[in-house]
Parts: structure tokens; C-alpha cells; sequence
């Protein structure tokens, strides 16, 4: 995020639990950031962590399901989402994201490479994300991680995928 020079750009954040990645993006000057989870105690609490960032318009909470999310972002940042969600749901969550990303927009962020059939967090690697992502999107980068934290190194893929 901090290469990104269009700051108006509209980013969504789902399943956004405690919000750490929209702290700094928010630190950062951007303007359009939605953060989304299922959670109304948590969405409550964010409510108060970003209370000012409410108050502007620069940031907007939505207390729901991401499978029923209405309209569009350029991007849509995955942090710990999809391995939360059932293995099960992968292919709506990918459809659905087809949906939601503009012309031209970018789904980006981390992806686990390890085999975890048990969770969440769910387990996945490479094959399995490239034929989920490819009906829908350009696979821009999906190289492994150098600068996870130490317990999830050499467990986590970076991801850029570009709507097609």
C-alpha cells in the first residue's frame, strides 16, 4: 500500500476482524475504505477505534455477510478471510469476488501454502488457488511471502489477482 498513489481508490477489507491492515492504510491518506465482517460486537468496537475516519466518510463499517455484499471495489485486500471461511464456500467466495471488484480492479494480500484441512484457519496452496481464481481473474503474482511473521514463515503466498 504504500507504492499505491491513487489514494481515492475505493478498497474493501472483508472479514475484517480487529482492522490492523486499515489502521495503517487509513494512516496512509486513503480515502474509500469499507471494512466488512459478520461480527456486530466487533463491527461496535470498530466503530469506536475509527470513530473519527467514520465521522470524515473515510471509512465505512458494514456489519454483514460477504456473500450478500451489493456493489463494486477497485480493491479488495485478503488478509485471513478466505482461510477462515469453509473450504466449501471457496468457489462462491471467488465468484463473488468476481462480482464486487471494478473493471480493471485487484484483489491482493496473503493466502496460506500449507495443508490444514482442519481450521480455521484453513490450509490451500498454489494449484488449488489457481484453478479457483483463473475463471475470473489474471494471476498478476502469487509468490511466496518474504516478510511474514516468524510463526507463519514459508506458510503464506502474496497474491495479486486482476479481474478479467
Amino acid at each position: 500500500m504504500d507504492q499505491t498513489e491513487d489514494r481515492d481508490m475505493s478498497i474493501l477489507i472483508p472479514g475484517c476482524g480487529n482492522a490492523h491492515e486499515a489502521a495503517y492504510i487509513l494512516s496512509l491518506g486513503f480515502k474509500k475504505v469499507t471494512l466488512m465482517d459478520i461480527s456486530a460486537v466487533l463491527v461496535e468496537a470498530l466503530k469506536i477505534k475509527f470513530e473519527k475516519e467514520v465521522a470524515s466518510g473515510q471509512c465505512e463499517l458494514i456489519h454483514g455477510d460477504f456473500f450478500e455484499l451489493k456493489g463494486t471495489f477497485d480493491l479488495v485486500l485478503e488478509q485471513t478471510f478466505f482461510c477462515a471461511i469453509n473450504p466449501s464456500l471457496r468457489s462462491s467466495y471467488v465468484k463473488k469476488m468476481s462480482e464486487i471488484i471494478a473493471p480493471k480492479g485487484k484483489m491482493a494480500g496473503l493466502l496460506f501454502e500449507m495443508d490444514k484441512p482442519q481450521g480455521p484457519p484453513f490450509g490451500g496452496n498454489r494449484d488449488e488457488y489457481t484453478s479457483l481464481f483463473e475463471k475470473y481473474f489474471t494471476i498478476r503474482t502469487m509468490e511466496n511471502c518474504y516478510n511474514s511473521i516468524s510463526s507463519r514463515s514459508g506458510k503464506e503466498l502474496f497474491v495479486i489477482f486482476e479481474i478479467k
